[in-house]
């Protein structure tokens, strides 16, 4: 598995596979391991409950037993219209197929929708954890607007027997006051009934945008990710950063010089470790998005899945780049990725 990790990367493989962090030690994090919900979570106020729900997830598929996550989500039907994520690859509008593309991809888990995963659940939920993403950003008003609203509640997802809800905040946006005080009670609820519990934790605002795309900064993504931990969102999902500097180039919050003079470099390793830092040091696990589908996607999620686990992440959530190509060729993608995480010479930067 090595030589076709080390293939993918191309020139980028001794800059990633060799490096050794130079911010944020490895020593001073909280490690994805088989022992992970022994040696990390039972420590917390989560119940026996939420513990069975989450080894049930580190138990499952082709990484059961290593402590890292490869979640297929699918809820882009409504974030992006069904049109739009399912004409390249039409079996998809059947919620069958995006469960099958799960088990037949050796995933931990599917996320997706309470309608798509309602639909096939009495046949599904007992092969393989089921995440319900409980809100959503639908694009169907005019012009568009941007919010994350609730499809569904906790108790639907529960009683069709999800083992976790799954849901995002725009910090930073107008509407992210009520947002966090919508799943903060979500949460709460989620955790009463013995489900784990995800967050997307996504910036949007139009003014991080500016000579760069800060929505992607290291410094900002992190200081999200350190506000759903806040939350008590058991695993973070978020997007890798591409740059840094967001704070300092935007001219607002807060934010201290040792971020960027000695927590971090441009390293692309160095900015995600920053992001698990921010996660209580790994306590809470971080879980980098796989993106949108382009030309070289094997490429793509082998490098984002290599820096990911090189940082101290959990896992990777792979959905556009498995579920918008054939179904074997999707099947291999998601097994490129968990071959990065079980490949044990990709070590800990």
């Amino acid at each position: 598995m090595l030589e076709t990790i080390i293939n993918y990367l191309g020139k980028e493989s001794q800059s990633l596979l060799d490096y050794t962090c130079q911010g944020i030690k490895k020593e001073d994090l909280h490690l994805p391991g088989p022992d992970f919900v022994d040696r990390i979570m039972k420590n917390t106020d989560r119940s026996s409950a939420v513990l069975r729900n989450m080894q049930l997830l580190f138990n499952t598929g082709r990484l059961a037993g290593t402590g890292y996550l490869s979640v297929l989500p699918v809820d882009q039907g409504v974030e992006h219209s069904a049109g739009a994520s399912f004409a390249p690859n039409p079996i998809y509008f059947d919620p069958e197929n995006i469960v099958k593309l799960a088990i037949e991809g050796g995933c931990n888990a599917v996320a997706s929708t309470l309608g798509v995963l309602g639909a096939v659940s009495r046949k599904y939920a007992h092969r393989i954890p089921f995440i319900v993403k409980l809100n959503h950003n639908e694009l169907l008003t005019y012009p568009n607007s941007y919010d994350q609203v609730l499809f569904g509640d906790v108790e639907q997802a529960f009683n069709m027997g999800a083992v976790a809800i799954g849901a995002t905040i725009y910090f930073g946006s107008p509407e992210s006051r009520r947002q966090i005080q919508e799943i903060s009670q979500v949460f709460k609820y989620a955790h009463e009934l013995g489900m784990v519990t995800i967050l997307w934790c996504y910036l949007r605002n139009s003014a991080f945008k500016a000579d760069k795309d800060y929505h992607v900064s290291a410094d900002l993504t992190g200081q999200a990710n350190h506000l759903g931990v806040t939350l008590e969102a058991d695993i973070i999902k978020q997007k890798q950063p591409q740059n840094n500097g967001g704070y300092t180039a935007l001219k607002f919050g807060k934010t201290h010089k040792d971020v960027y003079e000695k927590l971090t470099t441009d390293n692309p390793i160095d900015l995600t470790r920053y992001q698990v830092a921010n996660g209580y040091m790994g306590r809470i696990g971080l879980i980098n998005s796989g993106g949108a589908s382009g030309d070289n996607d094997f490429t793509a999620v082998t490098r984002t899945a290599v820096i990911n686990k090189r940082a101290g992440g959990m896992g990777l959530i792979t959905g556009r780049k498995a579920f918008q190509r054939p179904i074997k060729e999707g099947i291999k993608l998601l097994h490129t990725v968990q071959d990065v995480y079980l490949e044990k010479k990709v070590t800990i930067a």
